[in-house]
Protein backbone atom coordinates (compact mmCIF):
# COMPACT_ATOMS: atom_id res chain seq x y z
CA UNK A 1 0.00 0.00 0.00
CA UNK A 2 1.49 3.10 -0.78
CA UNK A 3 1.78 5.99 1.48
CA UNK A 4 -0.87 8.08 1.22
CA UNK A 5 -3.35 4.99 0.39
CA UNK A 6 -2.02 4.54 4.15
CA UNK A 7 -2.80 7.53 5.16
CA UNK A 8 -6.37 7.60 3.95
CA UNK A 9 -6.93 4.43 5.37
CA UNK A 10 -5.60 5.94 8.49
CA UNK A 11 -8.41 8.64 8.36
CA UNK A 12 -11.04 6.95 7.23
CA UNK A 13 -11.14 5.25 10.86
CA UNK A 14 -10.52 7.82 12.95
CA UNK A 15 -13.62 9.35 10.81
CA UNK A 16 -15.43 6.16 11.76
CA UNK A 17 -13.93 6.10 15.90
CA UNK A 18 -15.73 10.15 15.68
CA UNK A 19 -18.86 8.48 14.42
CA UNK A 20 -19.20 5.58 17.17
CA UNK A 21 -18.17 8.79 19.99
CA UNK A 22 -21.18 10.85 18.66
CA UNK A 23 -23.00 8.15 18.65
CA UNK A 24 -22.66 6.17 21.67
CA UNK A 25 -22.16 9.47 24.26
CA UNK A 26 -23.82 7.34 26.47
CA UNK A 27 -21.76 4.95 27.43
CA UNK A 28 -18.78 4.12 29.05
CA UNK A 29 -16.41 4.66 25.72
CA UNK A 30 -13.35 2.93 26.69
CA UNK A 31 -10.40 3.01 24.57
CA UNK A 32 -10.20 -0.52 24.16
CA UNK A 33 -14.05 -0.27 22.67
CA UNK A 34 -13.09 2.32 20.56
CA UNK A 35 -10.16 1.05 19.57
CA UNK A 36 -12.05 -2.54 18.28
CA UNK A 37 -14.02 0.20 16.12
CA UNK A 38 -11.26 1.70 14.55
CA UNK A 39 -9.78 -1.24 13.68
CA UNK A 40 -6.27 -0.71 15.39
CA UNK A 41 -4.42 -2.07 18.51
CA UNK A 42 -5.71 -0.66 22.07
CA UNK A 43 -1.74 -0.61 22.70
CA UNK A 44 -1.25 2.19 19.96
CA UNK A 45 -4.57 3.50 19.51
CA UNK A 46 -4.29 6.97 21.42
CA UNK A 47 -0.96 7.66 19.62
CA UNK A 48 -2.58 7.23 16.45
CA UNK A 49 -5.59 9.09 17.12
CA UNK A 50 -3.53 11.89 19.03
CA UNK A 51 -1.13 12.27 15.69
CA UNK A 52 -4.08 12.47 13.36
CA UNK A 53 -6.35 14.88 15.58
CA UNK A 54 -3.40 16.56 17.20
CA UNK A 55 -5.88 15.77 19.97
CA UNK A 56 -5.89 13.48 22.96
CA UNK A 57 -8.04 10.84 22.75
CA UNK A 58 -9.24 11.35 25.95
CA UNK A 59 -9.62 15.35 25.75
CA UNK A 60 -11.37 14.90 22.94
CA UNK A 61 -14.42 12.46 24.28
CA UNK A 62 -14.30 14.96 27.28
CA UNK A 63 -14.73 17.90 25.24
CA UNK A 64 -17.73 16.25 22.94
CA UNK A 65 -19.33 15.39 26.29
CA UNK A 66 -19.05 19.15 27.88
CA UNK A 67 -20.51 20.81 24.64
CA UNK A 68 -23.09 18.40 24.52
CA UNK A 69 -23.97 19.28 27.78
CA UNK A 70 -23.32 23.01 27.19
CA UNK A 71 -26.43 22.56 24.94
CA UNK A 72 -28.45 20.46 26.89
CA UNK A 73 -28.23 22.87 29.96
CA UNK A 74 -29.06 25.95 28.05
CA UNK A 75 -31.46 24.60 25.67
CA UNK A 76 -33.12 21.40 27.38
CA UNK A 77 -35.01 22.98 30.22
CA UNK A 78 -36.92 19.71 30.57
CA UNK A 79 -34.13 17.75 31.67
CA UNK A 80 -32.56 17.96 35.30
CA UNK A 81 -28.85 17.39 36.43
CA UNK A 82 -29.56 13.56 36.64
CA UNK A 83 -30.91 13.28 33.05
CA UNK A 84 -27.99 15.33 31.32
CA UNK A 85 -25.40 13.25 33.74
CA UNK A 86 -27.34 9.79 32.28
CA UNK A 87 -27.91 10.81 28.56
CA UNK A 88 -23.68 11.93 28.94
CA UNK A 89 -22.86 8.37 30.05
CA UNK A 90 -22.09 9.74 33.46
CA UNK A 91 -22.77 8.05 36.91
CA UNK A 92 -25.06 10.70 38.64
CA UNK A 93 -25.18 14.30 38.74
CA UNK A 94 -22.52 14.70 41.43
CA UNK A 95 -20.21 12.64 38.92
CA UNK A 96 -21.54 15.48 35.91
CA UNK A 97 -21.18 18.55 38.33
CA UNK A 98 -17.65 18.02 38.83
CA UNK A 99 -16.36 17.12 35.82
CA UNK A 100 -18.46 20.26 34.52
CA UNK A 101 -16.79 22.96 36.70
CA UNK A 102 -13.15 21.14 36.09
CA UNK A 103 -14.16 21.62 32.13
CA UNK A 104 -15.43 25.51 32.89
CA UNK A 105 -14.85 26.98 36.20
CA UNK A 106 -18.62 27.40 36.87
CA UNK A 107 -21.12 24.65 38.07
CA UNK A 108 -24.17 23.32 35.96
CA UNK A 109 -26.52 25.11 37.61
CA UNK A 110 -24.88 28.27 37.48
CA UNK A 111 -24.09 28.13 33.80
CA UNK A 112 -27.97 27.49 33.51
CA UNK A 113 -28.64 29.94 35.54
CA UNK A 114 -26.87 32.93 33.56
CA UNK A 115 -27.48 31.41 30.66
CA UNK A 116 -31.12 31.96 30.48
CA UNK A 117 -30.46 35.64 32.11
CA UNK A 118 -28.06 36.14 28.71
CA UNK A 119 -29.36 34.37 26.82
CA UNK A 120 -27.67 35.66 23.16
CA UNK A 121 -27.67 34.81 19.28
CA UNK A 122 -27.86 30.93 19.60
CA UNK A 123 -28.19 28.46 16.89
CA UNK A 124 -25.93 30.13 14.33
CA UNK A 125 -25.46 26.64 12.31
CA UNK A 126 -24.81 28.23 8.74
CA UNK A 127 -22.06 30.42 9.13
CA UNK A 128 -20.27 30.89 5.82
CA UNK A 129 -21.55 34.94 5.82
CA UNK A 130 -20.29 36.30 8.93
CA UNK A 131 -20.01 39.76 7.12
CA UNK A 132 -23.33 40.16 7.23
CA UNK A 133 -24.20 43.50 9.11
CA UNK A 134 -25.93 42.56 12.27
CA UNK A 135 -27.41 46.31 12.19
CA UNK A 136 -29.68 45.11 9.44
CA UNK A 137 -31.65 43.43 12.14
CA UNK A 138 -32.36 46.36 14.74
CA UNK A 139 -35.80 46.97 12.78
CA UNK A 140 -36.26 43.74 11.19
CA UNK A 141 -34.59 40.68 13.22
CA UNK A 142 -35.77 37.83 11.22
CA UNK A 143 -35.41 38.87 7.47
CA UNK A 144 -35.94 35.42 5.80
CA UNK A 145 -38.88 33.48 7.14
CA UNK A 146 -40.00 30.18 5.93
CA UNK A 147 -42.93 27.57 5.78
CA UNK A 148 -42.40 25.21 8.68
CA UNK A 149 -43.55 21.09 8.49
CA UNK A 150 -43.14 18.18 11.02
CA UNK A 151 -42.16 15.57 9.13
CA UNK A 152 -41.09 11.83 10.21
CA UNK A 153 -38.24 11.00 8.45
CA UNK A 154 -36.80 7.21 7.62
CA UNK A 155 -33.23 6.49 8.26
CA UNK A 156 -31.44 7.25 5.48
CA UNK A 157 -27.91 5.52 4.50
CA UNK A 158 -25.79 8.45 3.25
CA UNK A 159 -22.02 8.79 1.65
CA UNK A 160 -20.20 11.56 2.61
CA UNK A 161 -16.58 13.67 2.77
CA UNK A 162 -16.03 15.34 5.94
CA UNK A 163 -14.56 18.54 6.61
CA UNK A 164 -12.55 19.70 9.52
CA UNK A 165 -12.41 23.32 10.96
CA UNK A 166 -13.99 26.79 10.26
CA UNK A 167 -16.34 27.05 8.76
CA UNK A 168 -14.58 30.28 6.93
CA UNK A 169 -12.06 27.17 5.30
CA UNK A 170 -15.30 24.99 4.49
CA UNK A 171 -16.83 28.00 2.22
CA UNK A 172 -13.19 27.97 0.55
CA UNK A 173 -13.08 24.35 0.13
CA UNK A 174 -16.81 23.86 -0.25
CA UNK A 175 -17.01 23.47 -4.05
CA UNK A 176 -13.86 21.29 -4.53
CA UNK A 177 -15.32 18.81 -1.61
CA UNK A 178 -18.99 18.98 -3.29
CA UNK A 179 -16.69 17.96 -7.03
CA UNK A 180 -14.85 14.91 -4.74
CA UNK A 181 -17.65 13.78 -3.39
CA UNK A 182 -19.75 13.38 -6.90
CA UNK A 183 -16.93 12.35 -8.15
CA UNK A 184 -16.48 9.08 -5.94
CA UNK A 185 -19.93 8.74 -5.77
CA UNK A 186 -19.91 8.70 -9.87
CA UNK A 187 -17.40 6.21 -9.58
CA UNK A 188 -19.11 3.55 -7.40
CA UNK A 189 -22.25 3.99 -9.19
CA UNK A 190 -24.16 6.19 -6.07
CA UNK A 191 -25.93 8.36 -8.46
CA UNK A 192 -29.70 7.44 -8.81
CA UNK A 193 -32.07 10.19 -10.88
CA UNK A 194 -34.13 11.77 -8.08
CA UNK A 195 -32.66 9.20 -5.23
CA UNK A 196 -30.10 11.35 -4.15
CA UNK A 197 -30.57 13.88 -1.88
CA UNK A 198 -27.53 16.80 -1.13
CA UNK A 199 -26.57 17.89 1.89
CA UNK A 200 -24.69 19.50 4.84
CA UNK A 201 -24.55 18.25 8.22
CA UNK A 202 -23.16 20.15 10.74
CA UNK A 203 -22.12 17.68 13.69
CA UNK A 204 -21.11 20.35 16.44
CA UNK A 205 -22.80 23.26 17.48
CA UNK A 206 -21.11 26.75 16.98
CA UNK A 207 -22.42 28.01 20.04
CA UNK A 208 -20.02 25.67 22.37
CA UNK A 209 -17.75 24.22 20.01
CA UNK A 210 -14.00 24.97 19.31
CA UNK A 211 -14.18 26.46 16.09
CA UNK A 212 -10.90 25.01 14.67
CA UNK A 213 -12.58 21.29 15.41
CA UNK A 214 -15.95 21.89 13.89
CA UNK A 215 -16.90 18.78 11.94
CA UNK A 216 -19.16 19.18 8.90
CA UNK A 217 -20.03 16.14 6.46
CA UNK A 218 -21.03 16.90 2.85
CA UNK A 219 -23.10 13.86 2.04
CA UNK A 220 -25.33 12.04 -0.45
CA UNK A 221 -28.08 10.16 0.33
CA UNK A 222 -28.09 6.49 -1.13
CA UNK A 223 -30.89 3.96 -1.55
CA UNK A 224 -30.33 0.88 1.10
CA UNK A 225 -29.64 -1.73 -1.38
CA UNK A 226 -26.51 0.09 -2.66
CA UNK A 227 -23.64 -1.24 -1.48
CA UNK A 228 -21.12 2.40 -0.70
CA UNK A 229 -17.06 1.20 -0.68
CA UNK A 230 -15.42 3.41 1.93
CA UNK A 231 -11.98 4.38 0.39
CA UNK A 232 -10.48 6.95 3.00
CA UNK A 233 -12.51 9.86 1.02
CA UNK A 234 -15.72 8.55 0.74
CA UNK A 235 -17.23 7.80 4.23
CA UNK A 236 -20.46 6.35 5.13
CA UNK A 237 -22.71 6.81 7.97
CA UNK A 238 -26.92 6.44 8.84
CA UNK A 239 -29.29 9.57 8.69
CA UNK A 240 -31.11 8.82 12.15
CA UNK A 241 -34.63 8.73 11.21
CA UNK A 242 -37.23 10.55 13.94
CA UNK A 243 -39.22 13.21 13.93
CA UNK A 244 -37.85 17.17 12.48
CA UNK A 245 -39.37 20.25 12.02
CA UNK A 246 -38.37 21.22 8.42
CA UNK A 247 -38.00 24.52 6.98
CA UNK A 248 -38.72 25.34 3.58
CA UNK A 249 -36.99 28.45 1.95
CA UNK A 250 -36.06 30.01 -1.16
CA UNK A 251 -33.27 32.64 -0.62
CA UNK A 252 -29.72 34.38 -1.11
CA UNK A 253 -26.40 32.77 -0.83
CA UNK A 254 -26.00 35.31 1.96
CA UNK A 255 -29.02 34.61 4.15
CA UNK A 256 -28.29 31.25 5.01
CA UNK A 257 -27.84 32.49 8.59
CA UNK A 258 -30.94 34.37 8.56
CA UNK A 259 -32.78 31.10 7.57
CA UNK A 260 -31.18 29.26 10.98
CA UNK A 261 -32.06 31.80 12.93
CA UNK A 262 -35.46 32.11 11.87
CA UNK A 263 -36.02 28.11 12.80
CA UNK A 264 -34.10 28.33 16.38
CA UNK A 265 -34.70 31.64 17.64
CA UNK A 266 -38.26 32.42 16.07
CA UNK A 267 -40.49 29.21 15.12
CA UNK A 268 -39.10 27.30 18.06
CA UNK A 269 -39.61 29.02 20.83
CA UNK A 270 -43.42 28.68 20.37
CA UNK A 271 -43.72 25.64 18.49
CA UNK A 272 -44.37 22.99 21.46
CA UNK A 273 -40.73 21.05 20.46
CA UNK A 274 -37.79 21.11 21.80
CA UNK A 275 -34.51 19.95 19.81
CA UNK A 276 -33.54 16.31 19.63
CA UNK A 277 -29.96 15.22 20.44
CA UNK A 278 -29.03 14.43 16.69
CA UNK A 279 -27.21 16.75 14.32
CA UNK A 280 -29.28 19.01 12.14
CA UNK A 281 -28.52 18.97 8.03
CA UNK A 282 -29.37 21.23 5.12
CA UNK A 283 -31.00 19.77 2.40
CA UNK A 284 -30.36 21.43 -1.15
CA UNK A 285 -32.46 21.48 -3.34
CA UNK A 286 -31.53 22.81 -6.17
CA UNK A 287 -27.49 24.43 -7.22
CA UNK A 288 -27.63 27.77 -8.89
CA UNK A 289 -25.18 28.28 -11.82
CA UNK A 290 -24.00 31.52 -12.31
CA UNK A 291 -26.43 32.30 -14.96
CA UNK A 292 -29.37 31.50 -12.81
CA UNK A 293 -31.20 33.62 -10.74
CA UNK A 294 -29.32 32.81 -7.78
CA UNK A 295 -32.42 31.89 -5.72
CA UNK A 296 -31.26 28.47 -3.12
CA UNK A 297 -33.86 26.39 -2.59
CA UNK A 298 -32.74 24.72 0.57
CA UNK A 299 -34.62 23.14 3.39
CA UNK A 300 -33.38 23.15 7.08
CA UNK A 301 -34.02 20.00 9.04
CA UNK A 302 -34.11 20.39 12.83
CA UNK A 303 -34.58 17.23 14.85
CA UNK A 304 -37.06 17.29 17.29
CA UNK A 305 -39.77 16.00 20.18
CA UNK A 306 -42.48 17.08 21.93
CA UNK A 307 -41.65 19.13 25.01
CA UNK A 308 -42.33 17.93 28.49
CA UNK A 309 -42.93 19.99 31.38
Amino acid sequence: MSNQKCQIEYLRRIHKVQDYIEQHLGQSLSTTELADTAGFSKYHFSRIFQGILHEPLAHYVNRIRMERALFLLAHRADKNMTDIAYELGLSDSAVFSRAFKNYYGVSPREYRKEYSKNRKDSYLLSEYNKSTAKKEWAGNPYPVTGQITIENLKEKQVAYVRHTGTYETLAKEYVHLMQTLFDYAKEQHLLVEGKNWVLAMYHDNPEFGEESQFRTSLCLTVPEDIRVEEDGILGRMKLEGGLYAVGHFQIQKEQYRDAWNYMYQEWIMGSGYVPRDYNPFEVYRNIPSAGESHIHEVDIYVPIEPIHF
